[in-house]
């Protein structure tokens, strides 16, 4: 839902980067809240560098890339993008964390490579007022490459600190290196509530409570179907749509994502 509901705000004169500051910087409170409560605030020396680049490129540059695709693109097309992060995964385990590309990894990446290629020829563009430019595409596919960093991340930190403790240091640093680039405006109720519901149901909740109650693997099925949700609604409320390039190479996209979550089924239950 960050998609559709961030292009009300967008309509109301708020830009792309201003909904990510808000989005980072009022989703603190609330796991700032949450680690005061569970009594767990503390993290390590030796883990600050790495925190402070999860900050960044998780927290600034995933949310302000993908504000800006949204704005640019549109929520579907942004949204589908979004979903190439495990083929990034894929490609940086191998030197990150010394796991190898098995034969399934490298199709889901050749399906993924397959999609982005086909949605960026979808000629018909994805809504009345946006076209499908390589611009959308960029911001879309460097929202997908930061979003795989919090798998790479996680792997690392989340064995030490609970999800509100990393983010009680990780929002606060990424809401700063956004702060200098946004141009503050006027809000309306209506900008306020697109950018409350962003930041609380689609940050804090989802962020939190889905990792918590979903087992990884089912949350990782369960997830894939985000991109759908948003071309629905994308579709219902803001007149998105694909073209014929755009349907398939969505598929691909989606379909890499669902083979690389079997494939490690497979792969714990032998």
């Amino acid at each position: 839902m960050i998609g559709p509901i961030s292009r009300f705000a967008f309509v109301e004169g708020i830009e792309p980067l201003e909904v990510a500051f808000w989005r980072a910087a009022l989703a603190w409170f609330l796991f700032g809240a949450h680690a005061l409560v569970i009594r767990e605030t503390d993290i390590q020396f030796r883990h600050l560098p790495g925190v402070v680049v999860f900050g960044v490129v998780c927290v600034a540059v995933f949310y302000g890339a993908y504000q800006w695709a949204v704005d640019e693109g549109g929520a579907a097309l942004a949204s589908v993008l979004l979903y190439t992060a495990p083929a990034w995964v894929a490609l940086m385990a191998r030197g990150f964390l010394g796991e190898r590309i098995t034969p399934s990894k490298f199709i889901a990446i050749v399906l993924t490579l397959s999609g982005v290629v086909l949605v960026a020829q979808d000629g018909q563009g994805l809504a009345a007022e946006t076209r499908v430019s390589l611009l959308a595409i960029g911001l879309g596919l460097l929202s997908g490459f930061a979003y795989s960093r919090y798998f790479i991340f996680g792997k690392t930190f989340l064995r030490h600190y609970s999800t509100p403790t990393l983010f009680l240091y990780a929002l606060p640093l990424g809401s700063a290196v956004l702060y200098p680039w946004v141009n503050f405006q006027q809000k309306t109720v209506v900008a306020w509530a697109s950018i409350l519901i962003v930041a609380v149901v689609s940050t804090y909740l989802a962020y939190y409570a889905g990792l918590r109650y979903l087992e990884a693997t089912r949350a990782a099925v369960v997830v894939t179907i985000e991109p759908v949700v948003a071309a629905l609604f994308a579709w219902t409320w803001w007149d998105e749509r694909f073209a014929a390039f755009g349907w398939v190479g969505s598929a691909l996209i989606l379909g890499s994502v669902l083979l690389i979550v079997v494939a490690q089924q497979w792969a714990q239950k032998r």
